[in-house]
């Protein structure tokens, strides 16, 4: 055995930031990105909580969008269909202002299949992606509008936000099985 597998590995997770006081920031964040036609809309889980608050916050009539992206990702076969929800757009996509959401960025690959599924309903004027925490690691070339804040992690952790019984987001690591 040699002396260098005896050595314990450490992977230090950086602090988790407050996911309310991340949200706060998003809100504040989007308001300048918001156009008098934007329609909101919520990749399914964490994106659509994230939409449905914000919805709200800023005063906006009628229902957000929210989206999947179960039906165009690339591992699908390894993953299979998701039981979040399913893909709701209350408006016509053709000719809209789109301003998606969601709440970790990690690869670009739940965007790249998002946008699939989201020209399956039309084609959109714009797209334009906010954030609640960009953690870097692209493997596609997809980059936020806006993002709350930047975080790194080992690609063996995962980020993923929570919601309490009485809406309070918090973010948590999870170990990449």
């Amino acid at each position: 055995m040699s002396s260098l597998s005896a050595i314990p590995a450490t992977t230090a997770t950086p602090a988790i930031p407050d996911a309310e006081a991340l949200y706060k920031e998003l809100l504040n964040g989007v308001k300048p990105l918001m156009r008098p036609a934007t329609k909101l809309v919520g990749i399914t889980s964490g994106g659509a909580w994230l939409v449905e608050r914000l919805q709200k916050d800023l005063g906006l009539a009628g229902a957000p969008g929210v989206i999947s992206s179960a039906m165009h990702r690339d591992d699908f076969a390894r993953r299979g269909l998701s039981a979040s929800a399913q893909t709701a757009l209350p408006f016509d996509v053709n000719g809209t202002d789109v301003l998606l959401l969601d709440d970790v960025l990690y690869t670009g690959r739940t965007i790249r299949a998002v946008l699939n599924e989201l020209f399956d309903f039309g084609r959109p004027a714009c797209v334009r992606l906010a954030v609640l925490v960009d953690r870097g690691g692209r493997e596609l070339p997809v980059a936020a509008d806006f993002a709350a804040t930047t975080l790194t992690l080992p690609d063996t952790q995962l980020l993923a936000l929570a919601r309490a019984e009485d809406g309070a987001f918090s973010l948590k690591v999870e170990e990449n099985k």
